[in-house]
């Protein structure tokens, strides 16, 4: 790791943390620092995350709060907490609501939260969701719109527009080019999202007819 990189840590001890809170005591601005290193610790290590964001949320408010509440909620998701991590993305929507150009990816982790886990009382603010989100800029950004779509429709047994979304979603899993000259690679589909594409598979053959 660069010595500049002292707030990128994917790992976490007492030495790292000591080295990282000595660093950011002569920082002048902490909360930014504070909020990168959760962002990076939040699958792995979701309690440190939890803990440096209620340090970060605690300077005040800043512009990448949204960001910083999506990392609160994958911190909660990683220690099972999905009432939790509801609420911090409910909490980032909000926020994006009154600072409209700062966006993150919180309207499509509450989609395929809710979607995928076949959360029903939620559909319906999922669907609200998804419809004041209807810019993309990457593959993976139409993949998520319509893999959630897609699996409510399937929820509901709306079979044709099931079908229908799913193979938009599929399509887009086959594009290998970002658009973007210099980022070719960039907001492309990976294998993170390998059991949500074999369930479109799924759902893509299914017949329209009962």
């Amino acid at each position: 790791m660069a010595k500049d990189d002292w707030f990128r840590n994917e790992k976490w001890n007492r030495e790292i943390e000591q080295h990282f809170f000595e660093k950011l005591r002569r920082a002048r601005d902490k909360s930014q620092y504070l909020r990168i290193q959760a962002g990076y610790l939040a699958e792995r290590f979701p309690k440190v995350t939890l803990e440096l964001l209620e340090k970060y949320f605690a300077l005040g408010e800043h512009l990448d709060w949204a960001q910083a509440y999506v990392d609160a909620a994958r911190a909660h998701m990683s220690l099972g907490e999905t009432d939790k991590a509801i609420s911090s993305l409910r909490k980032a929507l909000k926020r994006e609501q009154a600072f409209p150009n700062v966006k993150t990816d919180a309207w499509s982790e509450f989609a395929l939260l809710v979607a995928g886990r076949g959360m029903q009382a939620h559909f319906d603010e999922v669907l609200d969701v998804l419809r004041e989100n209807t810019r993309f800029i990457f593959p993976v950004d139409v993949f998520k719109w319509n893999a959630a779509f897609a699996m409510i429709s399937a929820s509901v047994g709306d079979r044709q527009a099931a079908r229908e979304h799913a193979l938009k979603a599929l399509d887009a899993t086959r594009m290998n080019h970002s658009g973007f000259r210099y980022h070719p690679k960039a907001g492309l589909v990976d294998q993170r999202y390998a059991s949500i594409k074999e369930r479109l598979t799924e759902i893509a053959n299914y017949s329209i007819y009962p």
